[in-house]
């Protein structure tokens, strides 16, 4: 049962008094108040993150209450180098089998695809359960389930949140909503309030502050929820002192890079940089400029944020990729996704000349208007010396402010728990070693360490009227890969190890044709080979092989009883021809034997 409960108070939002952190001395979580006993001994709030806390991206948590179970987001995390044809990884669900009916709801807290990108296929596992959201994340959410599955987006139980004030029930749960910063339109703060504790999330956030240091948001309201509190806070940028940039100074920075690039401007960001993207277009049309959207992605975010009035040019400032050569080049500004280097992208396309409309050119002007995801630097390294090998005007966040991050810094972390003042805190959304430093940092602001909770994929952390704890128990959470339109649990890793010992050492098929009849080999056994020797250069070797095949045919014995005649021989080219190629170039190709009767 959904319903709504009216607000009996708008929440106002304003700066801080005073400079820089809260004049007020944090209270130590220790000298938190007496923690007030809500309900029967009996309930208990269980929180489960079963993605995004040790790696970046895949968040996606899972509150318990009773028979009553909420989710936060439902993202993706992109694959690793070695996971060789995997699309993306989603979180594990294997938790929630049998209690799809328990799911009262979805919260998506913005439409970053670590947050949305598992939707499609989570939610029509889980039997789509209602999805809550603001304007721009559900329309995102929508479009990626039917481009998922045409016509499934109707199957979508949608609950708007109109405004911050807007109060829903989600079963024993009662849902509030706060204002963040972060880097995408529509994000917003959820509040999860229940008799044992009132859970206080964030996602995704960044702080932006005045010229002056002030912090533009107050977050001081937080400070006053029933209590105990337990903040689950993002910390991504707990490693990184520098504090990002204003909303202005970036602004400043591109416009100065538009205004002065001596031919055609390439902007390479992320797809789901919505307001960024809308400031980009503004300045080039304030420049008389026209602005080229390429990339799938690029194209439909856009798109929608048009249709929903959150983006406004005029329509002839917006052209297709192939009009770009109808206009002036110091009058064509491009923006594409590919920053990371993400293989078949828009910028990678076009830094390897493989783009069907842009091709680099000398007086160019190249703009990385992204950070580095972890685990992306050799990649994105690589790209940025193409590019440096075609273009003489290559800028990135080295070189100038042309980036503002969505993630708060060790200074923003440290404000905001001196703001709220939670009675628990539980850093999330990061690599494990960032969540370790977050831990570090509160309790130097004098925390309690019993009360800072530092969980793995699959902890499960409850809460009663006796208090919190990180419990022993886990939950199913390894990988779920996505492979084109196929689901697989990594627990049944074959295909994986097999791409990668292709990858490495190549592969070999052994061909051989066997008289039905007599049992002879029919000529030559045929060898390919492909990524291990080049035949033609290896012919010594190649012949020695087939030789070695021969023999095997030839000498076979009878069969054991259970396995067949061809079972022996494909197991034996496996394992002697195996042996023999290793014994001669120290690799160890995946060896595919194949036996034809005639």
């Amino acid at each position: 049962m959904i319903t709504k409960y009216k607000n009996t108070k708008q929440q106002r939002y304003s700066r801080p008094k005073g400079k820089g952190a809260p004049t007020a001395r944090p209270r130590p979580v220790s000298a938190a108040p007496a923690v007030k006993n809500f309900g029967d001994s009996r309930n208990k709030l269980r929180i489960i993150p079963i993605g995004g806390c040790e790696e970046v991206g895949r968040n996606m948590t899972i509150f318990e209450h009773n028979n009553d179970i909420v989710i936060l987001d439902m993202g993706l995390q992109f694959p690793e180098e070695d996971q060789m044809g995997i699309d993306y990884i989603i979180p594990n669900i294997e938790y929630l089998k049998g209690k799809e009916k328990n799911i009262r709801g979805v919260i998506f807290s913005h439409g970053h695809l670590d947050h949305i990108g598992a939707a499609p296929i989570l939610l029509e596992k889980l039997g789509n359960p209602p999805i809550v959201g603001r304007n721009l994340t559900l329309a995102m959410v929508k479009h990626r389930v039917e481009d998922y599955k045409p016509n499934s987006s109707k199957k979508l139980k949608t609950i708007l949140i109109k405004s911050l004030n807007d109060r829903i029930v989600l079963g024993s749960f009662r849902v509030s909503f706060f204002q963040i910063e972060h880097s995408i339109m529509d994000a917003v703060g959820v509040i999860l309030s229940t008799p044992e504790a009132t859970v206080i999330h964030p996602g995704d956030w960044t702080m932006e502050r005045a010229p002056d240091g002030r912090p533009l948001v107050d977050y001081s309201h937080l400070a006053k929820l029933p209590r105990p509190t337990v903040l689950m806070l993002e910390s991504l940028g707990v490693v990184s002192h520098k504090p990002s940039p204003t909303s202005e100074e970036l602004k400043k920075n591109l416009t100065a890079l538009i205004s002065k690039a001596p031919g055609r401007v390439i902007i390479g960001t992320f797809s789901s940089q919505v307001e960024r993207v809308g400031w980009i277009i503004q300045i080039a049309e304030m420049l008389g400029k026209k602005v080229a959207l390429d990339g799938y992605s690029m194209k439909t975010n856009i798109e929608i944020a048009r249709e929903l009035g959150y983006i406004k040019c005029r329509k002839e400032t917006i052209i297709k990729a192939d009009q770009i050569h109808n206009f002036p080049e110091n009058k064509v500004v491009v923006i594409c996704p590919g920053a990371q280097g993400e293989e078949n992208s828009a910028l990678t396309r076009i830094t390897q000349g493989s783009h069907r409309h842009i091709k680099i050119k000398k007086n160019d002007t190249i703009i990385f208007s992204s950070s580095v995801i972890p685990g992306n630097e050799r990649t994105i390294q690589r790209l940025k010396d193409n590019l440096y090998r075609q273009c003489d005007n290559v800028i990135h966040g080295n070189l100038m402010d042309i980036h503002i991050s969505g993630h708060g810094t060790k200074d923003d972390i440290a404000y905001m728990l001196k703001t709220v003042q939670p009675d628990y805190y539980i850093p999330v959304y990061a690599n494990h070693y960032m969540l370790k430093e977050a831990e570090k940092l509160a309790q130097g602001l004098g925390f309690n360490p019993k009360r800072i909770f530092v969980p793995d994929n699959g902890s499960v952390i409850t809460f009663d009227r006796q208090g919190g704890q990180l419990t022993k128990e886990k939950v199913p959470a390894n990988y779920v890969f996505v492979d084109g339109m196929g689901v697989t649990d990594s627990s049944n890793d074959v295909v994986l190890r097999d791409r990668k010992m292709m990858s490495e050492d190549g592969m070999v098929v052994v061909i051989t044709t066997i008289d039905s009849k007599t049992g002879d080999l029919i000529g030559s056994p045929d060898i390919i080979s492909r990524g291990f020797v080049h035949m033609k250069e290896n012919q010594d070797l190649i012949q020695k092989t087939r030789q070695k095949i021969k023999m095997i045919i030839k000498g076979r014995p009878m069969p054991q009883p259970g396995v067949t005649e061809d079972d022996y021989v494909k197991n034996k080219i496996r394992t002697d021809i195996g042996q023999f190629l290793f014994q001669q170039t120290k690799r160890k190709p995946m060896l595919l034997p194949v036996v034809i009767r005639v």
